[in-house]
């Protein structure tokens, strides 16, 4: 597969974990990869196996895999699984999704962690993990959707703190990619998606949004342009549309309804929304998810 035609359209996505939930694993088996080069805000760590002779891209940064693999990707980092020369019919993978403020600033700063906050930093341009650790950490992410609750929790920070201490990890990138980076570092940034979180079902203005921050219309649209390089309406529909992912995976609801529920008044417009985002349209976005998908 041609390397310019896979990155002249990177996918921008809107994962259906919520600021309500620690972290997401989705696991399957599949005999191809089919999702295209994307981004989204979240870590991912993605364990791969029986995949030999499928391609991974990372950045900038491009390989053909053998039996195992396991990538810990950081947040708006370019990446993608292709099934370039894999002929088998049973690939497994378990794919870990987890919020970049899972572990607080001040926590990472602390002795015991020093190891995973170096690790996270890496993650920015993509970490390739040895054959030994894959060896060694497979079974327990194998099992960890089969722990519940503020185990599962632990458990998955023991994972991430082994693979911050391990051997031979190797960066992928050589370039640090950032499409849209989120600026954590305003206070105003963060209230004003916080409020747009929790109230993203109810009819949210420009007005209501700029008043919480003590900001004019104009200013903050400019603000919020600035620091997430979308407009305050994109903005409010990429944290509706994530709603509306996470209902899709979690429920029976019939579209229509769930269109509703995440503040969408118009079926239509939320079908054209969700298509232009996500490249599906919401009933073939349910139908492509054959996995289990696991919220903690």
């Amino acid at each position: 597969m041609n390397h310019a035609a896979i990155t002249s359209n990177i996918l921008r996505e809107i994962t259906p974990l919520t600021q309500s939930d620690c972290f997401m694993i989705f696991a399957r088996s599949k005999h191809k990869f089919d999702f295209p080069l994307h981004y989204h805000e979240e870590f991912e760590l993605n364990l791969i196996l029986n995949a030999k002779g499928a391609q991974r891209i990372v950045g900038d940064h491009i390989d053909t895999i053998g039996t195992e693999e396991l990538v810990l990707v950081g947040p708006n980092l370019n990446h993608g699984w292709f099934t370039h020369e894999c002929r088998s019919k049973e690939i497994t993978e378990i794919t870990i999704q987890f919020h970049r403020d899972l572990f607080d600033d001040k926590l990472l700063r602390k002795n015991q962690l020093s190891f995973m906050r170096v690790m996270f930093e890496k993650a920015a341009n993509g970490i390739l993990f040895s054959p030994d650790t894959i060896k060694q950490l497979t079974p327990r992410l194998l099992t960890l959707n089969q722990k519940a609750g503020f185990d599962s929790v632990l458990e998955l920070m023991s994972i991430l703190h082994d693979l911050s201490i391990s051997r031979n990890m190797r960066t992928l990138s050589d370039t640090t990619f950032h499409k849209g980076l989120f600026n954590h570092n305003s206070r105003r940034i963060e209230k004003a998606f916080e409020y747009m979180n929790i109230n993203y079902d109810k009819a949210i203005s420009l007005t209501d949004v700029a008043k919480l921050v003590s900001m004019t219309e104009v200013s903050f649209s400019r603000f919020i342009k600035k620091c997430t390089g979308n407009t305050f309406i994109d903005s409010l529909n990429e944290i509706r549309l994530g709603h509306a992912c996470r209902l899709l995976v979690n429920t029976t609801h019939a579209v229509a309804e769930i269109s509703y529920k995440c503040g969408f008044n118009n079926i239509s417009n939320f079908n054209r929304l969700f298509k232009k985002k996500k490249g599906c349209t919401p009933k073939q976005f349910r139908e492509s998810l054959s996995g289990t998908r696991t919220f903690i």
